[in-house]
């Protein structure tokens, strides 16, 4: 595998997995990072011809890359930040304390809810279901959690986490290193002054990189410097190889579960098999073994939508892209499943090869303390 900074050198466009109509749907969010497919098509786009029909091509990415050359993962979903009181004055209310979370004083982690505990004793759960991750107990009168960490946090502090260490430095946690960009389109009828009936007017978001931040991902086939389209509209960004990149080798370390390893985090979009619906945020045949699950969208998400075409009645759809699990969800485990290599569908057929070739699914195992 050889790595790659990829550097825009324009904004960046793409559009959302939703349906998309120029009249109540106009509005086209953009989606960033992109997935992997889209990165790994853009980096293959740079192979010879012969060598771009290759089926046996393996890719990891994209994530992203700071003007240090620090690579940053999907900040843990199970993370909490926990400040102070003592910071600030006395006379400030609970309702007016200060919750940026870019200045925190310690980290704590979600934990599952415990029925036995005396708080929780009139509290019931579903028999089929997981319990809810709860705030661990803190000194209310001397702290209090401010939400979540940055989104984003830097490959060695994420080690740590990996291996149940405290983590103390928040400025290793960064905000999304991007802003959007709002792109109007308007299409007129020819020879008059009006808008066109059809695909007249639609708006799209794309993304502007901040300064000194790339994309980064690595594929099985060695690339020269060189300027590939990465996104709609032929938007172009600098690919640049990157000798020497050691921290992978640090990160590859945890793709297995080891003896005491309770929990895995998600490095890359995932698809779980759920029943009855079609797709969730854990898979149905992981349950028995799970004690807990963190993830910014609720356990039942399935992909499912409905669809509204020209001049017909809205109708069901399945959109797998709107079904993956997205990468910094966390899983705990009172014992490893038999299928945990990827959080993939486990089923024989072309697809799911790609998938594994590109790496989606990829879990990093830990221990909590």
């Amino acid at each position: 595998m050889y790595w790659y900074a990829i550097e825009p050198l324009d904004v960046l466009l793409f559009r959302e997995a939703k349906p998309f109509s120029p009249s109540e749907g106009s509005w086209a969010k953009g989606q960033f990072p992109p997935l992997p497919i889209t990165v790994f098509q853009a980096l293959r786009s740079a192979l010879e011809p012969y060598e771009q029909n290759k089926r046996d091509l393996e890719f990891i990415g994209p994530f992203l890359l700071n003007g240090d050359n620090t690579l940053c993962l999907r900040t843990p979903k199970d993370l909490l930040a926990v400040k102070s009181k003592l910071r600030t004055d006395k006379n400030t209310s609970d309702d007016n304390l200060d919750e940026t979370t870019n200045d925190w004083d310690r980290i704590e982690r979600l934990q599952p809810a415990c029925v036995l505990e005396q708080a929780q004793r009139h509290l019931c759960f579903a028999s089929d279901g997981l319990e809810p991750m709860v705030t661990p107990p803190i000194n209310a009168k001397e702290e209090f959690i401010c939400g979540r960490p940055e989104p984003w946090v830097a490959s060695h502090v994420f080690i740590q986490y990996l291996q149940g260490e405290n983590i103390d430095k928040y400025k290793d946690f960064y905000a999304d290193p991007w802003h959007e960009q709002v792109l109007p389109h308007i299409h007129m009828q020819s020879g008059t002054r009006q808008v066109q009936n059809e695909e007249g007017y639609f708006t799209e978001v794309a993304i502007r990189l901040n300064s000194g931040w790339r994309l980064i991902a690595a594929i099985s086939a060695k690339l020269e410097p060189t300027v590939v389209r990465l996104g709609g509209e032929g938007h172009r960004a600098l690919v640049s190889p990157l000798p020497n990149f050691q921290i992978w080798e640090e990160l590859a370390s945890y793709q297995q579960p080891k003896t005491q390893s309770n929990f895995a985090y998600l490095l890359t979009p995932g698809l779980a098999e759920k029943e009855p619906v079609v797709y969730g945020v854990y898979p149905t045949s992981w349950k028995e073994n799970l004690t807990g699950c963190v993830s910014d969208r609720p356990l039942l998400w399935g992909g499912v939508s409905t669809i509204q075409r020209k001049e017909r009645d809205k109708e069901f759809s399945l959109l797998p892209q709107r079904a993956f699990v997205p990468p910094g969800t966390v899983y705990l485990f009172k014992n490893i499943p038999h299928h945990a290599d990827y959080l993939l569908p486990h089923v024989s057929s072309n697809w799911l090869t790609t998938f594994q070739q590109l790496n989606y699914g990829k879990l990093l195992w830990g221990q909590r303390p």
